[in-house]
């Protein structure tokens, strides 16, 4: 699966600068990071449908709709998957809610 990830992150950074008219990332990356963060909110949303209608095969094509475009999105905030992974690995046997708590009263 990292493997996917990766070729994906480098095809998102091969067309993050191409002619908008070139593919649909780069018409993304040419719409700006709010276009991008609203295409993640979207698809974030359809797989929450998805996953209260129980159907699985549903969940399973808007997650990877959903991955997409929150990997288009990191790539627009200048945050590579690594760094994803890292914060990942930082945060892996560490209480859910001790980590929360250590973001603050929210949990932000």
């Amino acid at each position: 699966m990292r493997d996917t990830l990766i070729r994906l992150e480098q095809t998102i950074a091969q067309r993050a600068h191409a002619a908008p008219d070139s593919s649909y990332v780069a018409s993304l990356f040419a719409k700006g990071r709010g276009k991008i963060a609203q295409k993640v909110g979207e698809e974030a949303t359809e797989t929450i449908i998805a996953a209260l209608s129980g159907d699985a095969q549903q969940v399973t094509a808007e997650s990877a709709d959903l991955i997409f475009h929150l990997m288009i999105l990191l790539r627009a905030a200048g945050v590579t998957l690594d760094d994803v992974l890292a914060e990942l690995d930082r945060r892996e046997g560490v209480s859910g809610l001790v980590e929360k708590a250590a973001r603050g009263k929210d949990g932000e």
